[in-house]
């Protein structure tokens, strides 16, 4: 039997899953400020924590895992992550493959209780999406700043949560970051929306699938060229991965 597109034990497990997030939310963020002092590494290992919880308790209340593919392609060093967005899960996921690291995110989102306030103490890249221009040197100059202490930065270049079989317009902005910065740009596709859905309280039982790419040389190319190419590689995967033609 189907509840509204979920079996009962698929909404019971996202039932409890929901409350573990919002019930240690806020015990996180408070205790994540009172490492403050301590400085950002211990301030980051604490916070990120509750991150990876929210992944596992997935695993163990909804069924939900995940394989990731391409762990020998990631760099030595910190670059920029150019990544498909499709739900929250990756928002989170990521912190197991490339960290430290810091995000590219709306400005809007420090604001959400608990939840923005942890994300203010992890130092991210937080812009305002009507300023564009402001908003593009931003992330440049923060973005070479967290690169050069190591710091993997994470973009979505869609720049908001898609569907699945569906593509938003790739911008360049991550690009620009990674040419400015002198490192290469990490593609990532995966197919964690037919799991967890944008907008979604159902957490559906299965396994997602994360495509870590080849590195992306930039030096002595454009910021198009080396976007088209992550575009290229991500939206070939994602056609595996939904079983459809790859996006023309």
């Amino acid at each position: 039997m189907r509840i509204r597109g979920g079996t009962p034990r698929e909404w019971l497990g996202s039932g409890l899953h929901l409350a573990v997030m919002a019930l240690s939310a806020p015990v996180w963020a408070v205790f994540g400020a009172l490492t403050y002092p301590l400085g950002y590494r211990l301030r980051y290992r604490f916070l990120s924590a509750w991150g990876l919880l929210v992944i596992d308790s997935a695993r163990w209340l909804c069924g939900l895992d995940y394989r990731v593919h391409g762990l020998e392609n990631r760099p030595r060093h910190a670059a920029v992550v150019m990544a498909k967005h499709q739900s929250a899960w990756e928002t989170l996921a990521l912190l197991k493959w490339f960290s430290p690291q810091t995000w590219v995110l709306k400005e809007s989102l420090l604001r959400i209780p608990f939840f923005g306030w942890g994300l203010r103490l992890l130092e991210p890249i937080a812009i305002d999406r009507k300023a564009r221009g402001t908003a593009r040197q931003q992330v440049i100059e923060q973005g070479a700043d967290r690169l050069q202490r190591d710091r993997w930065v994470v973009i979505f270049p869609e720049g908001t949560r898609v569907a699945p079989g569906t593509k938003g317009r790739y911008r360049s902005g991550g690009a620009e970051l990674a040419i400015h910065a002198g490192v290469p740009v990490v593609p990532v596709a995966h197919n964690a929306g037919s799991f967890w859905g944008r907008n979604s309280p159902l957490r559906r039982k299965g396994q997602i699938q994360v495509h870590i790419g080849p590195p992306i040389a930039t030096e002595g190319r454009s910021a198009e060229a080396v976007t088209a190419e992550a575009e290229a590689w991500i939206e070939a995967r994602m056609a595996e991965l939904e079983d459809r033609p790859p996006a023309g």
